[in-house]
This record gives C-alpha cells, sequence and structure tokens, in this order.
C-alpha cells in the first residue's frame, strides 16, 4: 500500500473512532440522564404514596381525639369542680372521672385548669408527676381556649418531658367561659409504627421544627434557619425545653418541576460516600404536605442511592450493549443482529390501608336543635340552650324530672316504650313528630329523635328535638298557595287566550296602519316636489312650441331640412320631459318590500333625480362619496330612496337659513354592514331630546311643515330591511344621522 494510501486511511480510521467515541460518550450520556429522570419520577410516586399514607395515617390518629376535649367540657362533674373550686371532694370526683376517661381512650393525660391556667384535676392525680396544682397558662392551648377557641398545640411535656399533642376546649356555665379542659395524646406509637429503609418520614410544626422524625439526630432541629425572634418566642413557651433548635445541614436544594425538590444533607452515616472535606453528605428527594388544621408538616426524604444505582447500571448496559453492537458490526457483518431482551421490573404499589374508627361528636349548646341526655330511667340529666328556649325551663328546673313532663299525653305512650323496652326489642333509634309541651302548658310541634348513649357499662339516652312550628305552618300556606295557584291559573288561561285573540287582531290592524303611514308620507314628498318638477316641464313646454312654430315657417318656406332637425330638438326634449316625471311614478308606486342586493348608485340617482327641482332652486349641494357603483346593500331600492329624500330634506330645513345649504353623504364599511351618514350644518339636535327623534308625532319644525311622521317611518322602514337607524350630533357642528344595512354579495361583472 502507497505511503500516501495508507496514511489516508490512518487518517480516515483515526476520524472514524474519534466520532465513535463521541457518539458513545453521547449515547451513554443521554441514556444517563433519561434514566435518572426516570428514576426521579418514580421514586416521587413512590414517596409521594408513602407520604399520603403517613399523612393519613397522623391524620386519623388526631382527629380520634380532637372533638373529645369539646364533647367533656359539657360534663355536669368538670363544670361543678370550676364553679365550686373550693370543694376538694368535687375536685377529686372530677380527676377520678378524668381517670376514667383516659383509660377509655387510651390517651396520654387528660386534665382541668380554671381560668388562671391552674390544673384543678387531672388523670394523672395519683402518680408522682400528677398535673394538679401544676400552672400551664403560658401555654398557647391554654390561651387560645380561654379566648373561646379550640385549641392546638404540640410540645414537651413540663413534668414529663414527653412529646405530646394537645387539644384544648373552653368550659362553658352559662355561656360563661369557667375553665380549660385539655387531652394530651402521645404521639411515639406513630413514630415507632413508621418503619421503612429507604425513607425518612419527619413531622414538622408551623416553625419548620422536627419533633416526629425516623432518624433520633434529627429530631428538634429545623429545616431551615429561624431567627432570632422566632427562637426567643419558642423558648418562652418552654414548647421544646431545653433542646437547641439547629438547622440541619443543607448543602444544595434544586426544586423539581413536577413538584418535590433534591436535597443534600451532611450525615453522619456513610452511606454514598461523598465526603467533602471529609464531610459525608447523602441525598434525597423530599416531598412534604400540610396536615389541615393542625399546623403540621408531614415529610418525607426518600434516599436516591437507587436512582444512581440505576444510572450507574444503566451506563454500564448501555456502553457494554453500544460496544457489543459495534464490535459485531465490525467482526461480523454479514450475521444477523443479536436481539436484546429488557427485562423492566415494576414495583406495586401498596393499596394504603385507611382504619375506620369511630368519631365522637361534641354535644354543643349553640346547634339549632335541642339536645337532652337521658338516663337509663328516662329522667332528665342536662339539657342545652337550645332545649331551654324550645320548652321555657332552665335545666335545673327538670333535671331527675322525666322525659314525659316535655311531652303532651298523646305522645308519651310511644316515648316510653322506646325507652323500657328489652335490648333485643329496642330499635336503634326512635324518630317521629310528636307535640313538646311548653312550661306555660301551650303545645306546639316537634322532631322528636331519641338515640342511645352508651357511657360504659351505664346505658344512657340521647333526645335530638327539633322546633317543626314553621315548617308546618309552611306546609299549610303551601297547599293553600297550590290550590289558590290553580284557581288562578284557570282564570289566567281564560284571560291570556282573550288577549291573545285581540292582540292579533291589533297587530294586523298597526301593520296595515303602517303600511298606509310609509305610503302617505310618500305621497307628501311627491307633494313638496311637484313644484320643482312644474318649473322643470315649463321651460321644455316652451321650447317645444318654439320648434313647433319654427317648423310651420320653415315648411311654408319650403326649407325641409330645418323642418327636421326642429322636429329632432322636440322629441329629445319630450325624452327629457319623461325622465323627469318618471322618479315621480316610480317614488309613489308601492313596493313588496321583500330584500335584495341595491346599489347605492341607483339609490343616489333616484334620490337626486326626485331632488333636483328642490335642489336647484334654493342652490343646495348634496356631496356624494365616489364609487357608488361598487356599494351593493341588502334592502329595497323604492323605500331606502324614500329614507334618503327624507333625510336630506330634513337637513336642508335645518339649514333654511343658509344662503347655499350643504349636505354631506358618507360611506362606512366593515366585514358585516355598511353605513350611510347623512350630515347637515344646520344647529344640530338638542341633547334632551336625542332619545325621542324617531318617536312619532315629534317634531321641531314650524307649524305646517309636518307631523313629525316622517324620521318615525323612515326607522320602520329601516328596521323592516334588517337595519339600523341613529342619530347625534356632530362634534363640530350639525346632526348626523346614521343608516346601516347588511352588506349584500357584490356581483361579478362590478368585482371585474
Amino acid at each position: 500500500m502507497p505511503y500516501a494510501q495508507s496514511t489516508r486511511w490512518r487518517r480516515y480510521r483515526f476520524l472514524f473512532f474519534v466520532v465513535l467515541a463521541f457518539a458513545f460518550v453521547l449515547v451513554v450520556g443521554q441514556t444517563t440522564l433519561v434514566s435518572r429522570s426516570q428514576g426521579y419520577d418514580e421514586l416521587q410516586q413512590r414517596s409521594s404514596a408513602d407520604l399520603n399514607r403517613y399523612l393519613l395515617s397522623l391524620q386519623q390518629k388526631l382527629d380520634r381525639y380532637k372533638d373529645l376535649p369539646g364533647l367533656l367540657s359539657s360534663h355536669s362533674t368538670l363544670i361543678d369542680a370550676l364553679v365550686t373550686p373550693q370543694d376538694e371532694f368535687l375536685k377529686g370526683q372530677a380527676s377520678v372521672y378524668l381517670e376514667h376517661v383516659n383509660n377509655s381512650i387510651n390517651a396520654a393525660d387528660v386534665y382541668l385548669m380554671n381560668t388562671d391556667g391552674m390544673a384543678i384535676a387531672a388523670s394523672n392525680w395519683a402518680e408522682a408527676r400528677s398535673f394538679v396544682g401544676k400552672n400551664y397558662a403560658f401555654r398557647p392551648y391554654f390561651k387560645e381556649a380561654v379566648e373561646g377557641r379550640p385549641g392546638r398545640y404540640f410540645a414537651l411535656g413540663t413534668v414529663s418531658k414527653r412529646r405530646g399533642y394537645y387539644f384544648s376546649y373552653p368550659v362553658y356555665n352559662r355561656s360563661e367561659i369557667i375553665g380549660v379542659v385539655v387531652v394530651k395524646i402521645d404521639l411515639n406509637e406513630i413514630e415507632s409504627d413508621w418503619t421503612d429503609p429507604d425513607l425518612d418520614i419527619l413531622v414538622t410544626d408551623e416553625d419548620g421544627v422536627i419533633f416526629i422524625s425516623t432518624r433520633e439526630d434529627w429530631k428538634f432541629r429545623t429545616l431551615k434557619p429561624l431567627s432570632r425572634q422566632d427562637v426567643q418566642r419558642i423558648g418562652e413557651s418552654l414548647r421544646y425545653g431545653d433542646h437547641k433548635l439547629t438547622a440541619l445541614d443543607i448543602l444544595q436544594k434544586r426544586e423539581r418541576e413536577n413538584g418535590g425538590a433534591i436535597v443534600t444533607l451532611v450525615d453522619g452515616k456513610k452511606i454514598d460516600n461523598k465526603a467533602l472535606d471529609g464531610i459525608t453528605t447523602r441525598e434525597f428527594l423530599l416531598q412534604s404536605r400540610d396536615l389541615d388544621e393542625s399546623g403540621l408538616t408531614v415529610v418525607v426524604l426518600a434516599s436516591t442511592k437507587s436512582v444512581k444505582g440505576r444510572m450507574f447500571y444503566t451506563a454500564l448496559t448501555v456502553g457494554f450493549i453500544f460496544i457489543a453492537l459495534v464490535l459485531l458490526v465490525l467482526v461480523v457483518l454479514t450475521r444477523q443482529r443479536i436481539t436484546r431482551e429488557r427485562a423492566r421490573f415494576k414495583m406495586l404499589e401498596t393499596n394504603a390501608l385507611e382504619e375506620n374508627e369511630a368519631r365522637v361528636r361534641a354535644i354543643i349548646d349553640n346547634t339549632r336543635a335541642g339536645l337532652i341526655t337521658l338516663d337509663a330511667q328516662g329522667r332528665i340529666e342536662s339539657m342545652n340552650i337550645m332545649a331551654e328556649k324550645l320548652f321555657g325551663y332552665d335545666e335545673a328546673e327538670v333535671k331527675l324530672e322525666y322525659i314525659s313532663k316535655l311531652l303532651a299525653q298523646a305522645d308519651r305512650a310511644l316515648c316510653w316504650s322506646h325507652l323500657i323496652a328489652a335490648e333485643a326489642d329496642r330499635q336503634d333509634e326512635l324518630f317521629t313528630e310528636a307535640k313538646g309541651l311548653r312550661q306555660n302548658g301551650s303545645v306546639f310541634p316537634i322532631e322528636l329523635i331519641i338515640g342511645h348513649m352508651d357511657y360504659g357499662a351505664i346505658k344512657r339516652f340521647i333526645v335530638t328535638i327539633h322546633d317543626i312550628t314553621q315548617r308546618k305552618q309552611y306546609e299549610e300556606e303551601l297547599k293553600h298557595a297550590r290550590e289558590l295557584l290553580e284557581h288562578r291559573v284557570e282564570e289566567r288561561t281564560a284571560d291570556l287566550t282573550d288577549a291573545n285573540m285581540k292582540l292579533l287582531d291589533e297587530v294586523e290592524k298597526h301593520q296595515n296602519t303602517q303600511d298606509e303611514l310609509i305610503q302617505t308620507a310618500k305621497l307628501a314628498v311627491l307633494g313638496q316636489m311637484s313644484a320643482g318638477i312644474n318649473h322643470e316641464l315649463n321651460q321644455p313646454l316652451t321650447a317645444i312650441r318654439t320648434y313647433a312654430d319654427n317648423a310651420r315657417a320653415f315648411m311654408d318656406l319650403g326649407k325641409m331640412e330645418p323642418v327636421q332637425n326642429n322636429l329632432v330638438q322636440i322629441s329629445q326634449l319630450t325624452e327629457r320631459m319623461a325622465k323627469i316625471i318618471h322618479p315621480l311614478k316610480e317614488f309613489s308606486r308601492k313596493t313588496s318590500g321583500a330584500a335584495e342586493s341595491v346599489c347605492l348608485q341607483n339609490v343616489h340617482d333616484g334620490a337626486m333625480s326626485i331632488m333636483y327641482g328642490r335642489l336647484s332652486k334654493i342652490k343646495a349641494q348634496v356631496n356624494w362619496p365616489k364609487r357608488l357603483e361598487q356599494q351593493f346593500v341588502l334592502g329595497d331600492t323604492v323605500r331606502l330612496e324614500q329614507v334618503l329624500v327624507n333625510l336630506i330634506s330634513n337637513a336642508l330645513q335645518a339649514m333654511e337659513q343658509q344662503e347655499t345649504p350643504i349636505v354631506d353623504i358618507d360611506i362606512h364599511n366593515d366585514h358585516q354592514w355598511t353605513t350611510l351618514l347623512v350630515r347637515d350644518f344646520g344647529p344640530g339636535i338638542p341633547v334632551q331630546d336625542l332619545g325621542r327623534v324617531f318617536e312619532p308625532f315629534y317634531t321641531t319644525k314650524k307649524a305646517g311643515q309636518g307631523l313629525g311622521l316622517g324620521l318615525s317611518i323612515s326607522y320602520r322602514i329601516i328596521e323592516s330591511m334588517g337595519g339600523r337607524l341613529s342619530a347625534e350630533n356632530h362634534p363640530t357642528e350639525g346632526a348626523v344621522f346614521k343608516i346601516s344595512l347588511p352588506k349584500a354579495p357584490t356581483p361579478d361583472n362590478v368585482m371585474g
């Protein structure tokens, strides 16, 4: 092989390997990027499902206890202990009751405070860490409850030093807040249930402080640095004791377009083996969601180790495949391509388990229903404010009285049959309408619901009462109104039938009257034109007489050529007279009213021939736009001439004091409409009369110059052709009348 050819071949081979290496880097790099993107997306989907599951678990845990303080706040034992603070026996009873409640609901602690924040009863009264005698006025949940709002708060216990979530609720006595009841729950069991080697789960408060974490070293740290004021505020509330609220060491954070963020944390564990000057880091996919109405945020940190492993194996696999394919093409060009199998494994997402827990609803005094609790014998234990209003009794007046005292005699048997029925025979709930008996002896209709209220081994009943007096009145009024409406509908139907017949007659008469008015207006214009036409005809008649006399004289002399010329002149004059009279006949005839394509040049010729005599007499000038032969509208030629003659006549009358009146006519076009603008240079229309110019018999003319029907008839003519007629004053001088008509297709001969 010659040296030059060998050198060229080495160059080609070198270039080929360079291109091959570039393609290898490009393919492996792009595949790795795609693999990383897919890996992040799959990791985000899995961690999002886990986040929803943990969020639901925490929500159910909190919802199980959130209504208990409100329920306990209405218990008479706690109210009595607050009303008589000097009675130690009542306080002891309250503590025993709270201990029993705490054992039933499996909470951490339940305690009762007076308005000073002092705990006067607690479920742990018999323990060394008893809350009794401790003051918690500094806690935010106490401040919120004293202000009349349910409170929620997370903090370390000042006595137990254990993490707890607090629910508080005000205790009312006659609409006055006399204390606060608090339920504390332990969140440690939630933390123990959250075990996933690939996920780190955090729960933060509204300040971003981590108080629940699957990583022990992350507890009581923050996701971002706190300001000095926030640290001071949290420290004063003793929320986290003496823990220093330092922020996690986040070295880098990148937000993702479809939610979440990639964060790099300083980690004491050597997992990714990424060391920066001896510091080990770890990368996570962070996602978070807020827990409704709690101020808490659940955060999951999913390790991206699987994504990096996937990227590595993907790059390794793609690189190996690329090299194998290249070698296969170079070594064996004739062999068939080896098929490659790719197996994709997807992890099945587990269905989130939803725990169905019974929720206890608080008995609210301000509910619109009357609520009464009964003991097992049917005696009244408590009433809410609405029940007191309904029956006119105070709770103390009917306490331990039988429920039958509040019912009419006829309804007591049904009520007692439900209360004393055996467990096997008793319905779950009694729902019926009955008569309530007030303290003053008056009876009123009620809706009565008697349900069971189990409290430990003791059976009780809860009675819900709705006053349905107004509903009964509505039913009676509705029945009467329906009967009255049916009667009125029958009468109104007969009246409408008669009125409809009369209206049809009136419409027919109105149509005939309108057509006659239009024709009358045309004849009135003809009367105004007669003087001008008479003047135009006098000149041709005089000339004809002269030419006839001359022709007779020339005939007597035997000169036939002048006779022939005189006869030709007479013929031309008679043709001119026919043209003068023709518009008069066309204008006076009735039209069919059917819309057709109208050329504005024809309208111009007709209107100007009608107005010619009058315009010449008063030396008036009408300026028309050019190229009217290319403007076509949908309408009726004769009626449109009538409207323009009327508008030009009105314009001339408005300028009768001027020596040379001028009327300007312009055209504006858009994609659907063609608008003719007729402007005069007179005094204009009074502003207060602009809305009345098209009313019948409205006129500003002198007596004897018109009845005020011209504009009204013109308005109806344009409206009948599918157009619009409007009037306005010009900004500088005079009035402008606008005729807007639909555009008509332009004939081909005009367009050509």
